[in-house]
């Protein structure tokens, strides 16, 4: 699937999604030389606490499964399980705009995507139907708070697993490994980091990726552009209000496929290993949830929606290794 122009997502007015929470001090957007109006709420960002650089914890060690998951709806009275079952619907919080993750088909109006397939799984798991879902689109910043507000159950976005947000929430093993990168015009002569320097790269609002930008070691220094999501981003891009993009891999590829004059940069400025959110003090579920994660890399499940969604953008995947703590 190749969508042409990133026009059309904005047409169908896309809201966002990235990869976390972060706060800091930002100014207005000036308006760009060229008469072009910003995307609302567009700002430039002044400063950021620096991403991932908390290591009071080990991130990506998620609680081990207690066993293989139970038969669908055969779960123990008083467990959240038996909660979100006599509920009646998974609620998962999604994005609709990272093409092949979660993103809203313009032909059926559907949101499909490994993530979503991936959250269909764990409905399959607790109701023996993968249908048994609702999902809520969530912009990055949006997706903490819903959780801890109870308006979803999990979280399957694109979300990196760090030591600061599992203050907030916690999060299954690991699913997918991301690298961020850099998404330029393919004439614009850019070749790296270095290359941007005193440049305006653009990220979505909430996303560790901008604090990552705005931290980068070169000299000037980047100058973040925060917007409210992805495709913002790229109309920017085309409107040469800024001279970059720069987020994880899985969404640059969505963003160059719907703009072929585009390039992701080779090189990596780090990986960012995806988890499902889920609430504080769900233990039971958070084991549940790896059970069925386990069961997925054991039966072929992950490679079969990898193969589906995820390998015509990026290519052969590998399955991340689960890591444990008791």
């Amino acid at each position: 699937m190749r969508w042409r122009l990133a026009a059309v997502a904005v047409t169908l007015a896309l809201t966002a999604a990235a990869c976390g929470t972060t706060t800091g001090a930002v100014t207005d957007r000036q308006e760009p030389t060229g008469g072009a109006p910003s995307p609302a709420g567009a700002k430039e960002v002044t400063e950021l606490p620096a991403a991932n650089r908390d290591d009071s914890c080990d991130p990506t060690a998620s609680l081990r499964p207690a066993g293989p998951p139970p038969a669908p709806r055969a779960f123990p009275g008083g467990s959240t399980m038996a909660a979100i079952v006599a509920r009646g619907k998974l609620v998962v919080g999604v994005d609709q705009n990272t093409l092949q993750f979660g993103f809203r088909d313009p032909r059926t109006g559907n949101i499909n995507g490994f993530d979503v397939d991936m959250a269909r799984e764990i409905a399959a798991a607790l109701f023996g139907d993968r249908n048994a879902i609702q999902l809520r689109v969530l912009t990055s910043s949006q997706r903490i708070p819903a959780l801890k507000a109870g308006d979803v159950d999990i979280v399957v976005q694109t979300m990196t697993i760090n030591c600061e947000r599992l203050k907030d929430v916690d999060f299954s093993s690991v699913y997918y490994l991301a690298d961020q990168q850099i998404l330029v015009r393919a004439d614009s002569g850019y070749t790296g980091v270095d290359s941007l320097a005193g440049k305006k790269v653009c990220a979505s609002e909430g996303s560790t990726s901008l604090a990552k930008i705005v931290n980068q070691d070169v000299e000037p220094k980047l100058i973040g552009m925060q917007v409210a999501g992805w495709t913002d981003c790229l109309v920017m891009l085309q409107q040469n209000q800024v001279d970059a993009v720069s987020t994880d891999n899985t969404i640059l590829a969505g963003l160059a496929a719907q703009d072929p004059t585009t390039k992701v940069l080779p090189g990596s400025l780090g990986q960012e290993p995806y988890g499902m959110a889920m609430p504080k003090g769900q233990d039971d579920f958070v084991r549940f949830v790896n059970s069925v994660l386990e069961r997925m890399r054991g039966d072929g499940t992950w490679t079969r929606l990898y193969d589906q969604w995820v390998a015509g953008l990026l290519g052969a995947g590998t399955q991340p290794v689960p890591r444990y703590r008791d």
